[in-house]
């Protein structure tokens, strides 16, 4: 298993769907960053403010990341893990 370590912090939680199909989406401020060893599995997509990952019970989170895109693009090209 690979990892990927970032400075993130939680920012929103969509935990499924409403009965009329909208997100249901919990936002969360506040938060302090924290360095976290992330699965390259749990990866979704990666924005320039945001990391999508999966989570428990069907789950998704949105954490903003200290950083940028590029940052993380030149980390995973210089691991082989860019497909450019």
């Amino acid at each position: 298993m690979k990892f990927i370590a970032l400075r993130v912090r939680n920012a929103l939680v969509m935990h499924g769907y409403a009965a009329d199909h909208s997100e249901i989406i919990e936002t969360i401020e506040g938060e302090p960053f924290v360095e976290k060893l992330i699965a390259l599995e749990r990866i979704q997509s990666i924005s320039e403010q945001y990391v999508l990952v999966t989570s428990s019970h069907g789950r998704q989170l949105y954490w903003e990341y200290e950083g940028d895109l590029a940052m993380v693009k030149a980390r995973f090209a210089a691991a082989g893990l860019l497909i450019d």
